[in-house]
């Protein structure tokens, strides 16, 4: 996974460090250094060294004996940009008060390659078939969230984002091909909401709409997420979308507002 680039910035020793993070994911917390060398596509000598600075740092600790696994620090370079974009404290009493209204949970999520990555969420308690936090990827195409937030792009863009593999280890029961995907992302433009029916998983249903800055551009997806065997679509779609289209609205105007406030420089003058 380690990458090269020809660049003289281009700096080899973070990018693998990065890579060897990236190897752990859910269901697979604990690895050996034999498991992380293949995972991360590097030499046994080079991920041990990666991991015992990791470990110095307080991103890895030993487990199991002649095993690693993250630790919760690992959660603060997530959450840097999370609290460094401003969306979440900006979000947060409304999505409070559209979960109050819905008794439905909402998420925040963002796009990162083809897949969808959360940012935010306020939850109740749901058995759902899958588990949601921040920092869950999941496949975009298959999401209310990452249906809106493709179709915000150009078409070819959207196709060229969508040829990337998915890093969230999800395979969907609902595989589309390239008229399909163009066919649902031109519905989405068309009605400015994006609907999902146990697309991604079985039970899972959710509409998503977008959230968008002062001069109009898409910066994220607001959804509402339910259970399918609970919340029939009429519902989804009859009562609570148009509550989250409002909470959309007075995200994006409260973001829009933020934006528009003077940065003070460290001298103290406005800039």
């Amino acid at each position: 996974m380690a990458r090269r680039d020809d660049s003289p910035d281009f700096i080899e020793a973070i990018a693998r460090g990065l890579d060897v993070i990236r190897v752990f994911r859910a269901g697979q917390p604990v690895m050996t250094l034999a498991a992380v060398a293949t995972a991360s596509d590097l030499p046994r000598p080079t991920a041990r060294r990666i991991l015992k600075t990791l470990e110095q740092l307080g991103y890895v600790r030993q487990a199991g004996g002649s095993g690693f696994e993250l630790t919760p620090r690992v959660l603060d370079l997530g959450m840097s940009y999370v609290l460094s974009r401003g969306l979440w404290e900006i979000a947060r009493p409304h999505m409070e008060a559209l979960v109050a209204r819905t008794r439905e949970s909402s998420s925040i999520a963002q796009l990162d390659g083809s897949d969808i990555v959360y940012v935010a969420r306020v939850a109740v308690p749901k058995i759902v078939t899958l588990s949601v936090t921040i920092g869950t990827r999941f496949p975009a195409m298959q999401t209310s969230l990452g249906k809106v937030l493709l179709a915000a792009l150009p078409l070819a863009e959207a196709e060229r984002v969508l040829a990337e593999p998915s890093r969230s280890g999800i395979v969907t029961p609902w595989q589309p091909d390239t008229a399909e995907r163009a066919a649902a992302l031109r519905e989405v433009r068309a009605r400015g909401w994006a609907l999902t029916d146990e697309q991604l998983a079985p039970g899972i249903r959710s509409v998503a709409v977008p959230l968008r800055d002062g001069d109009g551009r898409v910066i994220a997806a607001l959804n509402v997420n339910s259970h399918a065997a609970e919340t029939p679509l009429e519902v989804l779609t009859g009562q609570h979308l148009p509550l989250l289209l409002q909470t959309a609205g007075a995200i994006s105007a409260d973001w829009a507002a933020c934006q528009g406030v003077p940065q003070v420089t460290t001298a103290g003058s406005a800039s």
